[in-house]
């Protein structure tokens, strides 16, 4: 079968450190921390009282009030990523077809807050059942990909994928899938994610996932450092627009980069930890560079998973020597989750875009936040510590695991006609 090639038209970021794609880029290349103590709630009992939340954020700048009270944040901001992208594709929605346009979006919980706001004022009552009549639609995961369909007419495939933290990286890969094998032209992807709530960080503190260094949240998100204490919660949405090259070509589109393959992975392990020698990590990124048809010393940077907690860091890393051989010690290698904290299941969607205009701007996003070497990583490894570094990067691979073992990588590339 002739496959079609996928090109990035559109990108759109509400993050941590920036509100725009700028905005983000320019915090990842500046090194600045998104960290800081929670203000959603009040955390002073919480293990952990520190997140990596949206900064000047308000939905109702983007989204009717009324409408805007009828969705979880989640769907907020996937909303308002999608609106950035669509904006920066240039897309004309009176001449497409809009049978052949598609929404696949990514998220690892969806409506968290939601449910814990409906739940916690039934438990507050007399036992009278009295539930919000948009309760249910505003917290499934599905719903994200429903509104964005609805506010731009997209009739093609519709649907969210969930996979934890690879959610956003897995909507993704079916996205690159559907229109490589010609069931649409165009795809709107990515993923969000709103979980910086009381119910998100108190379940993930009762797992000992997250950092409790509350005496300098800025420096918590350590990824690769011997000190690593566990992931920094992040929130916010990512949205890339995925066409045809032929597609893209025919309107005249500018063109960030080519979607060349995709991988997905299970370890078969463990629930929450990865597989101790990287088992999973090592046969999704062979997926991957398998679907492209790429060799490993055609990789240029690796934005890793890098969550920063003890075992994850060290699995990826053993990985990566066991895919990459002598060429790991030529490529760069970086964990940006130690600026934005974890986004969880939207991470593979602003990750995907750092990995885009880390080809762009051949830069080299860093990883902050390191000051002791951890013995057990390989010292010969580039891992980008605290500054951004210029190369030449022609390819790029986004690694993305989550709880339940789902590995995800995707590659993109310099596009050439």
């Amino acid at each position: 079968m002739n496959l079609k090639r996928v090109v990035v038209t559109g990108l759109g970021a509400l993050t941590p450190i920036g509100n725009t794609v700028p905005e983000y880029w320019n915090g990842l290349v500046n090194g600045v921390s998104g960290a800081a103590p929670i203000t959603r709630f009040n955390a002073e009992k919480f293990r952990t009282k520190f997140a990596c939340e949206l900064k000047g954020f308000n939905a109702e700048d983007h989204i009717d009030k009324k409408e805007a009270r009828k969705m979880d944040p989640f769907t907020q901001y996937g909303l308002v990523a999608v609106e950035e992208a669509m904006k920066d594709s240039g897309l004309d929605l009176e001449k497409i077809n809009h049978d052949r346009a598609g929404v696949i979006w990514g998220s690892g919980i969806g409506g968290l807050k939601t449910f814990q706001d409906e739940v916690t004022a039934f438990n507050a009552g007399d036992g009278t059942p009295r539930f919000n009549p948009f309760f249910i639609p505003k917290m499934i995961a599905d719903i994200s990909a429903g509104y964005i369909s609805i506010k731009y007419g997209f009739r093609g495939p519709n649907f969210v994928t969930v996979s934890a933290c690879a959610s956003a990286t897995n909507a993704l890969i079916d996205a690159f899938n559907y229109i490589r094998l010609n069931k649409a032209d165009i795809i709107i992807s990515g993923g969000s994610e709103a979980a910086v709530t009381e119910a998100g960080v108190g379940g993930f503190n009762a797992m000992k996932a997250l950092s409790e260094r509350n005496d300098s949240p800025q420096t918590a998100s350590r990824p690769f450092d011997a000190d690593r204490d566990g992931f920094v919660l992040g929130e916010g949405a990512g949205a890339l627009i995925l066409e045809s090259l032929d597609h893209a070509l025919a309107r005249g589109a500018k063109i960030y980069a080519e979607v060349v393959g995709g991988g997905m992975s299970a370890d078969a392990n463990h629930i929450t930890a990865p597989h101790p020698e990287g088992l999973g990590a090592m046969n999704v990124m062979i997926n991957a560079l398998s679907d492209a048809g790429l060799k490993p010393e055609e990789v240029d940077y690796i934005n890793v998973h890098g969550t920063s907690t003890p075992l994850g860091d060290l699995s990826e890393s053993t990985a990566i020597l066991r895919v990459f051989g002598e060429h790991a010690y030529k490529l760069n290698i970086s964990s940006t989750k130690s600026m934005t904290g974890h986004l969880l299941g939207a991470a593979g969607a602003i990750e995907a875009i750092a990995s885009i205009l880390a080809i762009k701007e051949q830069t080299v996003p860093p990883t902050i936040n390191h000051f002791t070497d951890d013995e057990r990583v390989d010292p010969k490894l580039n891992l980008t510590f605290n500054k951004a570094q210029k190369r030449k990067i022609r390819v790029a691979l986004s690694n993305t695991f989550g709880f339940g073992g789902h590995n995800t990588s995707i590659i993109v590339k310099q596009y050439e006609a």
